[in-house]
């Protein structure tokens, strides 16, 4: 997923984000449904942001959806410009583009 940093707020892209879809995946919209719940700002069609304080859940939650096996590793990662330094929570659920 690619996500940018601006103000200790991570931002990932809304064409990156999972999607809901009624009667989908039960794996895909779990992580779609997670993923909003820690979002400090998730609308429909913006990117979605996510502040400090759950990275750490972030990461947490990241690390388990890549361990099950269901999703993409290109679905549970995050990605970073190059230019963009990885906060350290985050750097066992990232890379750069």
């Amino acid at each position: 997923m690619k996500v940018s940093l601006n103000n200790d707020i991570i931002i990932i892209d809304q064409e990156d984000l999972p999607k809901y879809k009624k009667g989908g995946s039960v794996v895909r919209n779990s992580y779609f449904w997670a993923l909003k719940s820690i979002s400090c700002y998730s609308r429909k069609d913006c990117d979605w942001e996510f502040d400090e304080e759950v990275w750490v859940a972030l990461n947490r939650m990241l690390l388990s959806f890549t361990e099950s096996g269901y999703l993409g590793y290109s679905e549970t990662i995050l990605e970073f410009n190059q230019d963009t330094p990885i906060p350290r929570v985050l750097r066992s659920v990232s890379t750069w583009l």
